[in-house]
């Protein structure tokens, strides 16, 4: 068994030009590989803390004098590793050292480990059961609100859920009802600026309801141009806009029940197939309300509610919560303890989808992540150079596995 070599950890820029943090470990047969942090926006208030309390600056040195000496000349083996960044940290929410340092070094210890063994990285997760054929559905962010877009409606995200689970159908399906939501907005607001949020998606001066109706008639225009399946899809992100109890959109201001109800409306009038947090991240019996109610026809996915962590899951599924969950590395720090959600779901007989975040690295390993694990989906949003990387990457994984 080799051992760590070496181990780097560097300043990087994510896709909105703000700090994260790459690692380069090497490992005693020479192999060598290097992964990038994402970063979020809109986050869980029980996830890790990505950074040191003063940023990049403070994650280098804390590194430098915490992580290193406890990494270098130890066995090269994935938990154990994961177990070496818990210690050096010694928080329970790696406030220390950093959710966003753990990651990295998580990553780039499987890379090189699948790099010493001449396989990619999904093969290093080794799941139960994944045999890398059964390909995750494209999950696109195609118009942005709420903290991904300033002047957009107040859900953060419409979706195209491409069902595909051949990756290049999925991956066109996704890219057409972008595309579609393009020239619609053109044409709703000739001659005007139109912009795009963090995830690439459009930005628009448009209601919910609006923003609804656009998407839902792009994916039907995509299914029917391809025969392909496409469905509309949300991400409410509630959290964001829950206060004093109460759900407050420019137009409502609803309570739980009220919620519930006009989630399910929703649901069932614009046939959405992806429904994510579509209430506090607290709620547990809120969205337990919504997964009775409509949990038979789409994904109810929990991301703030669970944030990756194991406790949290089964938190939930005591509750009934949802029927999916959100699987986000950065969320809880390492791969070992991403795994250890992922498996905890999967027993539940709970779908997963591996998610990006909204500050992004223009790197793949997410796709790998994604199809390791038997993921029903990858988040990875559809336009700019950080999204496409992981679309990419399932292309290429999708004709190396002959799918």
């Amino acid at each position: 068994m080799s051992t760590i070599r070496s181990v780097a950890l560097a300043p990087l820029y994510d896709s909105r030009a703000r700090l994260t943090v790459e690692a380069t470990v090497t490992l005693s047969s020479g192999a060598e590989a290097r992964a990038g942090a994402p970063s979020g926006a809109s986050t869980g208030a029980h996830e890790v803390q990505a950074f040191p309390a003063n940023g990049v600056p403070e994650a280098l040195l804390v590194f430098r004098d915490r992580v290193r000496p406890g990494l270098e000349g130890l066995e090269a083996a994935l938990p154990v590793v994961d177990q070496a960044l818990h210690r050096a940290d010694g928080t329970p929410n790696f406030s220390r050292i950093g959710g966003n340092t753990a990651t990295a070094v998580s990553v780039a210890t499987a890379m090189a480990l699948g790099a010493e063994r001449g396989v990619p990285l999904w093969r290093v997760l080794d799941r139960p059961g994944v045999d890398g054929t059964r390909f995750p559905a494209v999950v696109g962010n195609c118009l942005n609100g709420g903290r991904h877009a300033i002047g957009g409606p107040d859900i953060q995200e419409f979706i195209a859920f491409a069902e595909e689970r051949d990756p290049a159908n999925s991956v066109r399906a996704a890219i057409r009802v972008h595309h579609l939501i393009g020239e619609a907005l053109e044409k709703k607001f000739p001659g005007q600026a139109l912009g795009r949020g963090d995830e690439g998606g459009w930005v628009a001066g448009v209601s919910n309801v609006e923003a609804l109706e656009i998407l839902s008639e792009a994916c039907a225009r995509a299914r029917d141009e391809l025969h392909l399946a496409v469905h509309p899809g949300i991400d409410l992100a509630a959290s964001e806009f829950f206060r004093d109890g109460q759900y407050h959109y420019r137009d409502r201001t609803l309570d739980e029940a009220g919620q519930v109800a006009f989630v399910a409306e929703l649901v069932d009038r614009y046939g959405i197939r992806y429904l994510e947090d579509p209430l506090d991240e607290e709620a547990f019996s809120g969205f337990a309300a919504v997964t009775r109610a409509v949990g038979d026809r789409t994904l109810v996915i929990g991301d703030d509610l669970y944030v990756t962590n194991v406790a949290r899951l089964e938190q939930g599924l005591r509750a009934g919560s949802t029927n999916a969950v959100l699987i986000k590395v950065n969320q809880v720090g390492t791969l070992t303890d991403t795994l250890a959600t992922v498996d905890r779901a999967h027993a539940a007989g709970q779908a997963t989808i591996a998610s990006h975040r909204s500050g992004e690295v223009p790197e793949g390993w997410l796709a790998h992540v994604a199809l390791g694990i038997g993921a029903r989906g990858i988040k990875c949003g559809v336009l700019g150079g950080e999204r496409v990387a992981k679309l990419n990457e399932l292309l290429r994984l999708g004709r190396a596995t002959g799918s």
